[in-house]
């Protein structure tokens, strides 16, 4: 049995400015003058430092932070992820098929996020266009967990998950088009909230696709930051289209009805210690008071495969537009996963209105699985975290696509009916004492009782940190 020592887990938790605070304490301790600002930047650049060479979870580094503004986070150091533009510093989406210029301007999430105060110190890796749930390469380091350093930290916002969970920012950016935030928060420990689709702006990459997969959001440590981004998120801007969340701090009271299942709808059954954390968690929810009752989700059996397709088919357009991101663009410099994946889909592009006229319907499934139910609890994923090299696109690609859908066996289904999804640490570890994430899902428009079950859970049996021995 693997266990944890100074070998396999690094964290950089020191006596410094940042100390043991998540965003909101740390924002509260700026305001109080008790640290600066320029002090927390400071000793966040030495904290991703003491940890980098180990994780290689950073992209590229600002050189000069923009100074704190106000906001909710102001002055809190945090990381944006490298799909997304900010300007001065290249957007190279985990890719070598081109050389990114710097951007000319913030994306507009960018801009969201700036607006809650928070001070960029650079860019997080992801994989190749964000495809793997791993953060992997086939001719660079992986981003590494920092629970365990021979695991995946997760895919695909698996750098900034690392960097959060090894305490060298206390939050990070991160978006989800099929697990991306709840992945990389269950491998590392987190807690990942994807928003309700049109929640927060809209994200460059997908709202122009026949099916708007993609919602940005954030990783961290601590509910009450994820609940406070989202708070900031709708002061900057809020869509009208959905009831407003505002801020919540803790549970409600309220005693809910909640679903559950261990095994994916798609028929992948999960591993025992995962299956373990999912019973274990709904004892908790039960001995809380709230109702906990087993349901299925008559999902299309064609999901999987239609999903595949779909997925292919962004990897096509990537090919056939990818000199909009730089003008040296070779779609043949690709991975061998994005590879694949395009091949996929020429193989089956006829069958494109299908897929997505029955992707669509999913959300009929969906809402008939949440009759008389407030929440659905299941995995973030179907096994526990795979030791690096499992999920590299190195990997020959039958294989490889196998055991991405033997793995990513839960999360999608959120993304193609753009419900809201949260990720959380369940109650005690694998047996090599790794993380496990349990997954609640909710109707449209319902983070607020995501957020409010998760500070219940969060008391009652708080996320294990990686500083203790």
């Amino acid at each position: 049995m693997t266990t944890f020592d100074d070998r396999t887990r690094v964290h950089a938790f020191r006596d410094d400015a940042l100390g043991e605070h998540d965003a909101v304490g740390l924002a509260a301790a700026i305001r109080r003058g008790e640290v600066s600002a320029a002090a927390a930047a400071r000793d966040a650049r030495e904290r991703v430092r003491a940890v980098e060479d180990r994780l290689h979870a950073v992209q590229a580094y600002a050189d000069t932070p923009a100074p704190a503004a106000a906001g909710a986070f102001a002055g809190v150091p945090t990381f944006v992820k490298d799909n997304t533009d900010y300007q001065g510093l290249p957007t190279g989406h985990g890719s070598t098929a081109f050389r990114p210029g710097p951007a000319r301007r913030h994306a507009p999430f960018a801009r969201q996020l700036l607006s809650s105060g928070v001070t960029v110190l650079g860019k997080t890796r992801l994989p190749e266009f964000g495809f793997s749930p791993s953060t992997e390469y086939e001719d660079a380091e992986p981003v590494r967990n920092p629970w365990h350093t021979d695991r995946s930290a997760g895919g695909s916002s698996g750098g900034a998950a690392a960097l959060v969970a090894a305490g060298a920012v206390p939050l990070a950016h991160a978006n989800d088009g099929g697990g991306s935030i709840r992945i990389p928060a269950a491998c590392c420990g987190l807690v990942g909230l994807k928003p309700t689709r049109g929640r927060v702006v809209p994200n460059d990459q997908s709202r122009r696709l026949p099916l708007d997969l993609v919602c940005d959001g954030v990783v961290s440590r601590s509910v009450r930051d994820a609940a406070a981004f989202l708070a900031a998120a709708e002061t900057y801007w809020r869509n009208p289209a959905l009831p407003p969340v505002g801020l919540a701090e803790g549970p409600s009271g309220q005693r809910l009805r909640i679903g559950f299942l261990a095994d994916s709808p798609n028929g992948v059954r999960s591993d025992d210690a995962t299956r373990d954390a999912v019973d274990r968690t709904a004892a908790l929810l039960q001995g809380l008071g709230h109702t906990v009752e087993p349901v299925e989700m008559a999902i299309d059996p064609a999901f999987t495969d239609d999903f595949l397709t779909y997925w292919g088919m962004l990897s096509f357009l990537i090919g056939v537009t990818g000199r909009t991101l730089g003008p040296e663009f070779d779609r043949t410099r690709m991975d061998a996963l994005s590879r694949g994946l395009r091949q996929t889909y020429l193989e089956n592009w006829r069958r494109t209105p299908a897929v997505l006229r029955r992707l669509r319907r999913t959300k009929e499934a969906y809402a008939a699985a949440f009759r008389g139910l407030d929440l659905v609890l299941t995995p973030v994923l179907a096994h526990t975290t795979p030791p690096i090299g499992h999920l590299s696109p190195a990997v020959p690609y039958p294989t490889l696509i196998e055991r991405i859908l033997a793995y990513v066996a839960f999360t999608p289904v959120d993304n193609v009916v753009g419900t809201p999804s949260l990720s959380l640490p369940a109650p005690g570890t694998t047996p090599d004492g790794l993380p496990v994430g349990v997954m609640f899902s909710a109707r449209p428009g319902a983070e607020r009782t995501l957020l409010e079950i998760a500070f219940q859970l969060e008391a009652e049996h708080p996320f294990r940190r990686i500083q203790d021995r």
